[in-house]
Formats: C-alpha cells, sequence, structure tokens
C-alpha cells in the first residue's frame, strides 16, 4: 500500500499523489540507516546504476544515509545496452560524488549462459531472417485509455535497413524470450552480491511500486535484494523525490525504459500501457476507495475507461503474485 492517504474532503486529483517530500526523504535515510546497520550488521551499501529515475533517487539517498564513501555504483552493462545508460550512470555518480564507481561488462556471463542464442532461437521461429544488426522488442497492445484489449504480447523486429515487422508472440516463443531475457537481471543481481560480500555490505534494490505490485521485474534478478527503499512509492512519487533531491535533469527527462531489448522499448510500450500520472492517479483511489466515478471526473476520463485500467491493474497484481511469494516451506 502507498503512504499516501486521501483526505475525505479533498477533491480527488493528480495532486492525491503529492507526498511531504522532505518527511519522506528523511524517514527512508534513517531506515536505511537502522536496516544496513542493525539489522543486517553490514558496513554500507551497494546498488546499480544505469542512468534512470528509479536507480538515481536510491543513490541519492544512500549518499545522504551513508556519505559517499561508504556507497558502492555498479554500472552492469552488456553487449545491448544503450550507451546513454554508462554515460548518465557517471554523471549521476560525479553529482554525488560518488568515487567508487565500478564497470563490470556482464556480456561474457551472458554469452555462457545462452542467453542471446537461446532469445534469437525463439524470435527467429518468427522471423527467420533475423540476426546481427537487427533489433527486436516486446509490446503491449496500444493506451488502455483507447481501446480495451487484453494483454496480449507482440514482437516487433527491425532489419537494418530500418523496416518494421510486428507478429502476434505465441506462448511458447513468449517464455522462451523472456526466460532468455532474464538472464540480464539475474547476472546484475550475481554481481551486486559479490561486490557487497565482498565489503560486508549490504545490496539495496531500486524497483518502484509499479513494478513490485504489478509484476515488472525478475524473480531473483533485479528482485532479489536486501533492502526495498522505493517500493512502495508511485512513479510519479519517485520522480517527487527526485526533484528534491536534485537528481539531474537529464535523468529526470529521461523517458523510462527496460534496457533488456535490442530494439529498444519504453516501459509504458512494454507493459504499463498508460502514462505514469495517470496510473497511479488510478492506482491510489482505486486503493484508498474512491468511486470510479469521482476518479473519472478528477482526471477528467470516462467511467468506462477508469474501469478499464483498473481492470488491468487487479488481472497484473492477480497474474504476478507468485513473483512477490517468499519460498514455500513444507515443514509440518
Amino acid at each position: 500500500m502507498s503512504h499516501t492517504t486521501i483526505s475525505k474532503d479533498s477533491v480527488f486529483g493528480r495532486h492525491s499523489l503529492d507526498l511531504d517530500v522532505a518527511h519522506e526523504c528523511d524517514r527512508l535515510v534513517e531506515a536505511l540507516r537502522q536496516h544496513v546497520h542493525q539489522t543486517l550488521r553490514r558496513q554500507g551499501v551497494v546498488l546499480g546504476i544505469s542512468g534512470g529515475i528509479d536507480s538515481s533517487v536510491v543513490l541519492a539517498l544512500c549518499v545522504k544515509a551513508f556519505g559517499s564513501d561508504r556507497v558502492v555504483a555498479l554500472m552492469l552493462p552488456e553487449g545491448e545496452s544503450s550507451p546513454d545508460s554508462e554515460m548518465l550512470a557517471r554523471m549521476l555518480a560525479d553529482h554525488y560524488n560518488v568515487q567508487n564507481v565500478i564497470k563490470e561488462d556482464i556480456s561474457g556471463a551472458l554469452e555462457g549462459f545462452g542467453c542471446y542464442r537461446r532469445r534469437n532461437e525463439a524470435i527467429q521461429r518468427l522471423f527467420p531472417d533475423f540476426g546481427p544488426g537487427w533489433g527486436a522488442k516486446i509490446a503491449l497492445p496500444g493506451n488502455l485509455l483507447e481501446q480495451n484489449t487484453l494483454n496480449i504480447f507482440y514482437l516487433t523486429v527491425t532489419n537494418p535497413a530500418g523496416e518494421e515487422f510486428t507478429k502476434r508472440l505465441p506462448p511458447a516463443e513468449y517464455y522462451q524470450i523472456v526466460a532468455a531475457s532474464n538472464f540480464k537481471q539475474r547476472a546484475r543481481m550475481s554481481m551486486l552480491y559479490y561486490h557487497a560480500e565482498l565489503r560486508n555490505y549490504a545490496v539495496i534494490g531500486t524497483p518502484n511500486k509499479n513494478e513490485h505490485m504489478l509484476g515488472f521485474f525478475v524473480k531473483h534478478g533485479d528482485g532479489g535484494t536486501d533492502i526495498s527503499p522505493i517500493g512502495h512509492l508511485f512513479k510519479t512519487q519517485v520522480y517527487q523525490l527526485a526533484r528534491h533531491l536534485d537528481v539531474p535533469e537529464e535523468i529526470q527527462r529521461r523517458t523510462p525504459t527496460s534496457d533488456t531489448y535490442p530494439g529498444g522499448s519504453t516501459q509504458e510500450e512494454f507493459f504499463f500501457r498508460l502514462p505514469f500520472d495517470i496510473l497511479d492517479t488510478i492506482w491510489l483511489g482505486y486503493e484508498q476507495g474512491v468511486s470510479n466515478e469521482e476518479i473519472a471526473q478528477g482526471l477528467n476520463l470516462t467511467v468506462e475507461q477508469v474501469e478499464r485500467v483498473v481492470a488491468d491493474i487487479v488481472r497484473k497484481q492477480r497474474t504476478t503474485t507468485y513473483l512477490r511469494m517468499h519460498t514455500i516451506s513444507l515443514e509440518a
């Protein structure tokens, strides 16, 4: 649940997501100190930085909590990563005076796992000509506000001439592409824990509430961490913290992307299906018992559009419950 509480006397709208950012940042900094030092008995923290808004906010919080000398920031690129990620990550580290910045290229590990080969096998069953120089991305149907369609994934490939081709992804190919691609997040998790255990440090996670509660993360990958500082915050609230923490404008303006597929894919087109300010406002209203009529009025939407988004939220939470489950113990 979000820490945001809606006053019964206020008119519902986007402003309902507004946080007391100074108080929330102070609370998170103190909680990080307490859990790292007292609960986990660790001396500092390790996290991955990608030039994205979430890892940038978490880095800023960690620097405030422990000082820049007790923070290790890992850049974890692979052969298909955007070069912008490293450029922005280095700028971010400089901005917060983090000196312990380590680049670990995980391409070799992914080659060893067969990540690219296994994924490409599935793609080539749909597009036999797919190969070097081609791009590929997975996406859901368009904006939920414009059409009522199920979460059926499509694969779009781009040849070296820039021509795009799209086909619906059958289950077998979808599962293989995702399973192979998930090696990326799991390899990064392994490297984070190597550097954490090397120093007796804790691994700090960067997923936000949208990712955690709707299942946009990899179990034992980017979901495999010791502490999750922003897992209760909607994406739009993470941006509020970013402004308060003086995250560089270039990062605040960057379009959120998974940076997983060689064709590039925004988080909106790959998974969320509508802008975060609308998604988060509807979700908050639904959580706190605001009527669909009041939500629609506050966002200048139709009740049908709100119902469509709520149904999508509920469906994604239900189908990804297993990702958030702890290991099941069969002891008596």
